[in-house]
C-alpha cells in the first residue's frame, strides 16, 4: 500500500508541473486544490484552524457532532448515547461499542477521558472553550473520569443549558487513542509533540504524510465502524493561485477546486465537465485592527476604515458566488443575527471621521496578509479605497501559518482572514470578538464587556437572550476594532463524476466518506 501510494503522489506531482501530459486522476484517489498553508499542528487539542479542523473531522471520531444534513441537530458518533444528572452538573456518555483505533486499540471510556484531559491540561488555543465549563488543568483529571469501561463522566461548576454544552462538544469531544498517544509520551506533554505530525484516531481516514505548504494525504480506514469509505485515498495539493486551481481543475489534473473566486466561477459556469456545492459558512470575513497601535486605538479612526471598503463591489465581482455581505460578528442563521449593513463605501464620511480622529492626512499602517489570491485580491481592494481617505495600506505577505503566528501573539497592526464559530451557538463568536482570542489579539478586552457575555451566554428566556446579542453586536458596530466584510460561502467546483463531497456549515462538518468517482 505504501509504495503504491508514493507512486500516485509521484504521479499526480507531475501533472502539477507546467507543460506535464494530462492524465485523468486515479479512479481510486480523490485530488482537491485547497490552500492548507494554515496548518500549525495535527494535534486535537491544538487544532483551531480551517485545514485542520477538516482533517480531524475525516481522521478522528467525536464523541458527539453537528448534523451537516440539520445544522440545528447533534448526532451521536463515539458515544451511543448521553445522560444529564438531575442537578445539571454531570454529563455521562456511553461509548459505542465495536470502535477499534487505526493502531487496531479498542475505543474504552479511558479513552475518552484520556482525550479531555489532555485537551484541557495542555491549555493549548481551543482549551478556552472547555474552560468556560469550570475545567481547568487543575482540576480536570477529577471532574472528567470513568464511571465504567465504557461510560465517562464530565462534571461542571454549574448547570448550562445542555444545548449550549453539547455544541461545544461537537468540536472539543474528539476521541484520541491512549496507549498509541502515551507510547510517545515526553516530559508529561500526553503525546503533544508526537501528535503534531502524527496521528491517533479512529475515523474513516487514517493520516499518512504532510508536507508543510505542498500537500496532506489520507488513506481509507477499511475497518471504519460506520462504513468504509468508498474512495482510498485522498490527497489535497497546497495550491495558493486560484487561477492555477481552475486550469488544474479544467485540465482534469484535480478533482475539486476549493478556492476559486466569483470571477473564475463565473468562467467555468458553461463546463459540462464542471458542476459546483455550495455551502454557506458560520465564517466571516473580517479585519483585525491592533488597538495597541497609536492609530487604530482611536476609535472614530477604526470607524472610518469601516466606511472605506467597497462592499458592493466585492459583492459583485470576488465575493460573487462566495460570500455574502455581512457586518456584525454574528452570521446570518445563529440566534440573535444582525444581519444589518449599515456601512458603504463613503469616502467623505470617512474623512470626516479621521479629522474628529486628528488623523485629517490619513496615516500608514501594516497589513498582514496571507499568501494567497482571494486575500491578496481583497487586500488590494481594500488598499486601494482607503487610500482615497488618506489611510495607506502597507502589504505584508506570508503564508498563512506565519501571519497566524504573528496575529496570536498580537505581533500585527491590521489582520485580514476568516474566523469561524466553533460550534453552532452565539456565544462562540460572541465570546471571540468581544472576550477572547480575537479581542485579546487586538487589545479590547474589558470586564463590563466579558460580564454582558456571559449574561447573555446564561440568559435562559430565548427572546432575551436574542435581544442582548442584538445590543452586543450595535454595539460593536460603533466600537469594536473588526471590520467585518462578507459572511462565507464556500463554493467547491467539482468534476462531473464526482459525488458524494458533503460541505457541511462549518470546516469540521466537510467530510470525505461517501465520495464516489464515476
Amino acid at each position: 500500500m505504501k509504495s503504491l501510494m508514493r507512486s500516485t503522489i509521484a504521479g499526480l506531482a507531475l501533472s502539477f508541473s507546467a507543460g506535464a501530459t494530462v492524465a485523468e486522476t486515479p479512479g481510486d484517489t480523490l485530488v482537491m486544490a485547497f490552500v492548507i498553508d494554515d496548518i500549525i499542528s495535527l494535534d486535537p487539542a491544538e487544532i483551531y484552524e480551517i485545514s485542520t479542523s477538516e482533517y480531524m473531522a475525516n481522521a478522528y471520531d467525536r464523541l458527539i457532532a453537528i448534523d451537516p444534513a440539520n445544522p440545528s441537530e447533534l448526532k451521536l458518533q463515539a458515544a451511543e448515547s448521553w445522560s444529564v444528572s438531575d442537578d445539571g452538573k454531570v454529563f455521562a456518555f456511553k461509548i459505542r461499542p465495536g470502535i477499534k483505533f487505526h493502531s487496531g486499540n479498542d475505543m474504552t471510556a479511558e479513552d475518552a477521558e484520556f482525550s479531555m484531559e489532555r485537551f484541557v491540561a495542555l491549555n493549548l488555543n481551543p482549551a478556552f472553550i472547555m474552560n468556560q465549563f469550570g475545567l481547568t488543568a487543575e482540576n480536570v483529571a477529577d471532574k472528567v473520569r470513568v464511571k465504567d469501561p465504557m461510560t465517562v463522566e464530565i462534571e461542571l461548576d454549574a448547570a448550562y443549558a445542555p444545548s449550549f454544552f453539547l455544541n461545544c462538544l461537537s468540536f472539543t469531544s474528539v476521541v484520541v487513542d491512549k496507549k498509541t498517544a502515551m507510547a510517545h509520551e515526553a516530559g508529561g506533554d500526553f503525546g503533544h509533540e508526537w501528535l503534531k505530525t502524527n496521528e491517533a484516531g479512529s475515523g474513516p481516514f487514517v493520516f499518512k504524510s504532510w508536507a508543510p505548504n505542498e500537500s496532506l494525504v489520507l488513506e481509507t480506514n477499511e475497518g471504519y465502524w460506520d462504513g468504509v469509505p468508498k474512495i482510498k485515498r485522498v490527497l489535497i495539493k497546497n495550491v495558493t493561485e486560484s487561477a492555477t486551481q481552475q486550469l488544474l481543475l479544467q485540465k482534469g489534473d484535480i478533482d475539486i477546486a476549493r478556492n476559486l473566486t466569483g470571477d473564475q466561477l463565473k468562467a467555468i459556469a458553461g463546463d459540462a465537465s464542471i458542476k459546483t456545492l455550495s455551502a454557506p459558512k458560520a465564517t466571516l470575513w473580517y479585519m483585525g485592527l491592533n488597538t495597541k497601535n497609536q492609530y487604530l486605538a482611536k476609535k472614530e479612526a477604526r470607524q472610518a476604515m469601516k466606511y472605506l471598503v467597497d462592499y458592493d463591489g466585492l459583492q459583485k465581482t470576488m465575493f460573487n458566488g462566495t460570500g455574502i455581505k455581512h457586518q456584525t460578528f454574528l452570521p446570518d442563521g445563529q440566534l440573535g443575527a444582525d444581519n444589518s449593513t449599515p456601512f458603504t463605501l463613503d469616502i467623505a464620511k470617512a474623512k470626516e471621521l479621521l479629522a474628529q480622529a486628528g488623523l485629517p492626512d490619513g496615516f500608514n499602517v501594516t497589513i498582514n496578509v496571507t499568501n494567497k489570491s482571494e486575500t491578496r485580491e481583497l487586500s488590494a481592494s481594500l488598499q486601494n479605497t482607503m487610500a482615497k481617505a488618506g489611510v495607506n495600506l502597507i502589504i505584508k505577505l506570508a503564508d498563512n501559518k506565519t501571519t497566524l503566528t504573528k496575529y496570536r501573539a498580537s505581533e500585527h497592526d491590521i489582520y485580514l482572514g476568516t474566523w469561524g464559530s466553533d460550534y453552532q451557538d452565539p456565544h462562540s463568536n460572541a465570546d471571540g470578538y468581544l472576550n477572547v482570542p480575537l479581542a485579546k489579539r487586538n487589545g479590547w478586552q474589558s470586564p463590563e464587556r466579558e460580564a454582558a457575555v456571559l449574561a447573555a451566554r446564561d440568559e435562559r428566556d430565548s427572546a432575551k437572550r436574542t435581544q442582548m446579542y442584538m445590543d452586543l453586536q450595535k454595539m460593536a458596530l460603533d466600537e469594536s476594532p473588526f471590520v467585518i466584510l462578507f459572511q462565507q460561502v464556500e463554493t467547491a467546483a467539482i468534476r462531473s463524476n464526482v459525488d458524494g463531497f458533503i460541505m457541511g456549515p462549518s470546516f469540521d462538518l466537510n467530510l470525505y466518506k461517501n465520495v464516489v468517482k464515476n
